[in-house]
């Protein structure tokens, strides 16, 4: 909220500023128990495949519950915009600001990707970040956000007047497109808000903005998953390169990246239990 002074300011607006914060959605609420499990799971990984997506541009992934996938950054500092889908049910798919409201602005370690609703369960769990050293710096800024929705054609017309036709928004539809032999029309549909991987972001002190500064990602570093689901992935690598400056535009100097995927030799790990989806009875208060 940007403050314009335009209205009275009540006699208690002391009192009222300074109320108790309540977190909405407590953690500590949330099943994490899996975690111990992962953790030495993914100690037993044998490596599967991969594919490498080109600068500017998307490809879609298919993981198998019970696989792990990690996103890498292979030949200079680079963010993506991903898009995860039940790959038997495409309206299922991440949804970032329920992720956010779970566990907060940006992710890691232990955090977990929710779907849409009404299912609303984890598609995948974070089980590594090599980025977690960063933590918050003295912009407030963290890495792997989930604050942000991803670079469109539609939003760079609007404040610069040009068309562009890679932004992360547009990769994403023609990776779906390519995938599933759909039209635009059906794949613009189902792209939804993304996880910023590798991406530098926060709001800044004054205004609340929502800003980008250079991802501290190197190469060799990467984020890991473990597949809840049978996933179709989305990965676009964004056309800001590693948003040091902008993006929606050919400017900045962009790298590929790489998602690779693995199985694991652990034999507890069969033991972890497919999750449901909600089980509120889709009532809505009409009987």
């Amino acid at each position: 909220m940007k403050n314009y002074n335009q209205s009275n300011k009540p006699s208690d607006s002391l009192i009222k500023k300074n109320q108790n914060l309540v977190i909405c959605y407590p953690e500590t609420n949330l099943n994490k128990s899996n975690m111990q499990i992962l953790e030495k799971a993914r100690k037993e990984l044998i490596f599967i495949n991969s594919i490498v997506i080109p600068p500017r541009d998307a490809k879609c992934f298919n993981v198998k519950r019970g696989e792990f996938f990690r996103i890498e950054c292979v030949d200079g500092s680079q963010v993506g915009d991903l898009n995860l889908f039940n790959s038997e049910n495409l309206d299922e798919k991440f949804y970032s600001g329920k992720t956010r409201a779970l566990h907060g602005t940006h992710l890691s370690t232990g955090d977990q990707l929710w779907s849409s609703l009404p299912q609303l369960r984890p598609l995948a769990t974070i089980t590594y970040d090599t980025l977690d050293w960063y933590g918050w710096d003295n912009d407030g800024g963290s890495v792997h956000d989930v604050i942000g929705t991803r670079c469109d054609p539609y939003t760079a017309k609007l404040l610069t007047n040009k068309d562009y036709h890679y932004c992360c928004h547009s990769n994403l539809i023609r990776a779906l497109m390519n995938e599933k032999n759909i039209s635009i029309n059906q794949a613009e549909k189902l792209i939804h808000d993304v996880l910023n991987v590798f991406m530098c972001t926060g709001f800044t002190k004054d205004t609340h903005q929502y800003f980008m500064k250079a991802s501290p990602v190197r190469t060799g570093d990467y984020l890991e998953f473990y597949a809840e689901e049978d996933l179709l992935g989305i990965l676009s690598t964004c056309p800001g390169g590693n948003c040091s400056s902008k993006h929606s535009s050919d400017e900045a100097k962009c790298f590929s990246l790489k998602v690779s995927k693995w199985k694991s030799s652990f034999t507890k790990l069969k033991d972890l239990k497919k999750i449901k989806t909600s089980t509120y009875n889709n009532n809505h208060g009409l009987s």
